[in-house]
C-alpha cells in the first residue's frame, strides 16, 4: 500500500510552478503580477493615476441626470401594455395597476428635488433644470396613462348620463292636444 500524495495535491502545496523562459515574452493580464517587484510597479502605476477633473465630474453627473430624467419613459411601453392586458372590467388587478398608474408618478413628482440631489453641484444646477422638466413631464405621461385607463374602464364621468343626479327636468314652454273627430 502506497501512502505517497496524488501529484495534484504534491503541486497544490508547492504554490505556483516556476515560470518558462519562453513566458517572458507574454504579458501578464491585467490586474495580474506573478513577481513582488512586478507587484511594487502596478500599484506605483496605479498610485501615479489622476482623478477626474470637475469638468468631467460635471459632465459625469450631468449624464446621469439625464439617465434618471429619460427612466420613466422606459416605463411607459410596459405600462401600456400591461393597462391593455389588464382588461376594462372592475378586478383587482386592474383597480391595482390604476392605483399604481397614480400613485407611483405622483411620488416621484413630488420628490423629483430629491432625486436629483446627488447630481447638483453650483457648475450643473442650471442644466439640471432641463432634466428635471423631462423627468416631470414623464411622470405626467405615465398620469396621463392612468387617466386614460379609468376612462376606458367607465370609471370617469364624460358622458351627459353621468350627471342626471344634477339635471332638472325640463319644463315644455307649451303643450300640444290632439284633436280627434272627423
Amino acid at each position: 500500500m502506497d501512502h505517497t500524495q496524488p501529484k495534484w495535491v504534491v503541486e497544490l502545496n508547492s504554490g505556483l510552478p516556476s515560470k518558462p523562459k519562453h513566458a517572458h515574452s507574454i504579458p501578464d493580464p491585467p490586474g495580474f503580477s506573478s513577481s513582488k517587484s512586478a507587484a511594487g510597479k502596478q500599484k506605483s502605476q496605479v498610485s501615479a493615476r489622476k482623478g477626474p477633473t470637475p469638468e468631467e465630474t460635471e459632465t459625469l453627473k450631468l449624464k446621469k441626470a439625464w439617465e434618471i430624467a429619460l427612466a420613466p419613459a422606459k416605463q411607459l411601453p410596459m405600462q401600456a401594455i400591461m393597462g391593455y392586458m389588464s382588461g376594462n372590467s372592475l378586478q383587482i388587478f386592474s383597480i391595482m395597476m390604476v392605483w399604481m398608474l397614480f400613485k407611483n408618478p405622483i411620488q416621484a413628482i413630488t420628490q423629483t428635488n430629491m432625486a436629483f440631489s446627488k447630481f447638483e453641484s453650483v457648475g450643473t444646477r442650471s442644466q439640471m433644470l432641463g432634466a428635471k422638466a423631462v423627468y416631470v413631464l414623464m411622470q405626467c405621461l405615465l398620469l396621463g396613462l392612468g387617466i386614460y385607463k379609468v376612462n376606458s374602464m367607465g370609471l370617469l364621468p364624460t358622458t351627459r348620463s353621468d350627471w342626471l343626479a344634477w339635471e332638472f327636468e325640463r319644463q315644455p314652454l307649451e303643450r300640444a292636444y290632439f284633436a280627434f273627430g272627423g
